[in-house]
C-alpha cells in the first residue's frame, strides 16, 4: 500500500493531558492526519478517560478531522453531544450495540458526522458484514479496548484480512483502521492486510522524535 494512502491518527490517550491543546497543535504540525480520541465511560470498559467538553476543547486548536472512538454503553444516548461538540468521526462498537448498530450508524450520518463501526479482538468480523456498507470507517481493535501501552494481538490481522476482501469485493470507500498495540514491526503487518488508518499512541508519543515516529509509520 502506499504510503501516501496511509492516515496516522495519533491516539491522545497517550498525550499529556495537563497540556492537551498544545499536543493536539504538535501532532498537526508533525504530519497526523487527524487526531483519535478515545472515550471510555468506566463501564463498557474498566477506564475512565474524558468525555465531551475535552473533543470541544481541544477541536479549538486543531483543524485536523477528530476520530471519536466511544468506548461506553448506550452511544446512541451521547452521539448527538460529540458531533456537536466537533466530533468528524464517530465510531461505535458492535459489543455495544448489537442489533441496534444499524440504527446508530444513521443517526450519526443524520448528524452531519461520519460513521464507523468498532470490533474487539475475539469479536467474529462476519458479524459486521452487512454494516460495513453503511460505514466510512471500520475500526478493528488489536487489543482489548481500556488501556493503552499493550501488546498487538496477531490473531486480529484476519479480522484486518475479512473487512477488507468485503470493502474491495463491494468497491466500497470505507477506511479501515486498527488500533493497539501499533509500533515500528506491527504497523508493516497491519498494512500488509489492510490497515490504511493508524492509530498510535505510546509509539508517537513517547518518541523522542515524534516526527520521525509519524513518518515511519506511514512510510515503513
Amino acid at each position: 500500500m502506499k504510503s501516501e494512502n496511509i492516515k496516522i491518527a495519533p491516539s491522545i490517550l497517550s498525550a499529556d493531558f495537563s497540556k492537551m491543546g498544545e499536543e493536539v497543535r504538535l501532532m498537526q504540525t508533525l504530519g497526523a492526519d487527524m487526531i483519535h480520541c478515545d472515550v471510555m465511560d468506566g463501564v463498557f470498559v474498566p477506564n475512565i478517560t474524558f468525555g465531551i467538553k475535552m473533543i470541544a476543547d481541544i477541536k479549538k486548536h486543531t483543524s485536523l478531522p477528530l476520530d471519536c472512538h466511544l468506548m461506553i454503553v448506550n452511544p446512541e444516548k451521547y452521539v448527538e453531544k460529540f458531533a456537536k461538540a466537533g466530533a468528524d468521526y464517530i465510531t461505535i462498537h458492535y459489543e455495544a450495540c448489537k442489533d441496534n448498530t444499524l440504527n446508530v450508524l444513521n443517526q450519526i450520518k443524520a448528524l452531519g458526522v461520519k460513521c464507523g463501526v468498532v470490533i474487539n479482538p475475539d469479536t467474529d468480523p462476519s458479524l459486521i458484514k452487512d454494516l460495513i456498507c453503511h460505514c466510512d470507517m471500520v475500526l478493528i481493535m488489536s487489543v482489548f479496548p481500556g488501556f493503552g501501552g499493550q501488546s498487538f494481538i496477531e490473531s486480529t490481522l484476519k479480522s484486518l484480512q475479512y473487512v477488507k476482501k468485503v470493502v474491495d469485493e463491494n468497491n466500497l470507500n470505507t477506511l479501515i483502521e486498527i488500533d493497539g498495540g501499533i509500533n515500528f514491526e506491527t504497523v508493516r503487518l497491519a498494512k500488509k492486510y489492510g490497515a490504511n488508518v493508524i492509530v498510535a499512541g505510546n509509539t508517537i508519543f513517547t518518541a523522542t522524535d515524534r516526527k520521525d515516529a509519524i513518518y515511519k509509520l506511514r512510510t515503513l
